[in-house]
């Protein structure tokens, strides 16, 4: 069983895992799904979302991510019975850059900061990224993104793309760590790259897989918190141990 302190590098999935996308993608949906008339749940506009965000990914890899989040606009809108309007889908695109971070996001990634090189592996485009990052409150040291890499996870190219640009750093694939929400787009295709992983799992509780797709059965991880601070809890702890084993050697 790997250790946290194993790893030199954090990867991390930023949307859903960093910040808040379903609280993000509910309120800007809220005029549309007010406009159709129906009494959807929270889970069923999620469902909804991720079936159209999914498909337009896999149809459409080499539109930035601003471009896929309009398409997934229209989409919503015709299945609703809404006639939407290129100001509404635009406007839905945009709000990207108000999607807020979960609450214990800029502080663990200002503790984990202290102990690791942080990166990003995220299926948005840069500029909608660099909006997101003003929340995040730290600089990261790589940022790898699909409008970069002219494909979104889980494809495979993803990870690959991340993993030799990190080697080119002098990091082995051993040195990574891969920290997501998404067991879908994220864990998925680490398993199959052989990178080690932790599942944030946000929605411990929760029926159903919120704005990600269901994911393929036997997906794997090597650790699992509940939220990032139970990550940055578990690093203390695993330090803790190894300090008093360090002073019960010293002293023996």
């Amino acid at each position: 069983m790997p250790k946290l302190g194993d790893f030199k590098v954090l990867t991390f999935d930023c949307y859903g895992t960093l910040i808040d996308w379903g609280k993000g993608i509910l309120k800007a949906l809220s005029p549309l799904v007010e406009k159709s008339g129906r009494a959807l749940s929270r889970e069923e506009i999620l469902a909804a979302f991720a079936r159209e965000e999914s498909e337009e990914e896999a149809l459409n890899p080499r539109l930035i991510y601003r471009e896929i989040l309009a398409r997934v606009y229209e989409a919503l809108a015709r299945a609703w019975g809404v006639e939407g309007e290129e100001r509404e889908a635009l406007a839905f695109a945009l709000s990207i850059a108000e999607w807020p971070p979960f609450p214990d996001t800029v502080a663990a990634l200002r503790y984990l900061k202290g102990f690791y090189k942080l990166a990003i592996l995220s299926n948005v485009d840069r500029s909608s990224f660099a909006k997101s990052r003003e929340k995040l409150g730290i600089v990261f040291d790589h940022v790898f993104t699909a409008e970069e890499i002219g494909s979104y996870k889980p494809d495979l190219r993803n990870f690959r793309f991340m993993i030799e640009a990190l080697q080119k750093e002098g990091f082995a694939k051993s040195d990574l760590l891969h920290i997501a929400q998404s067991l879908f787009h994220d864990h998925a295709p680490a398993n199959l790259c052989a990178l080690a992983s932790v599942w944030i799992d946000r929605r411990a509780g929760r029926k159903g897989s919120g704005a990600t797709p269901p994911p393929p059965p036997g997906v794997r991880f090597d650790f699992r918190f509940q939220s990032l601070s139970g990550l940055v809890a578990a690093h203390r702890r695993e330090r803790g141990l190894a300090r008093k084993g360090t002073a019960r050697t010293a002293g023996a």
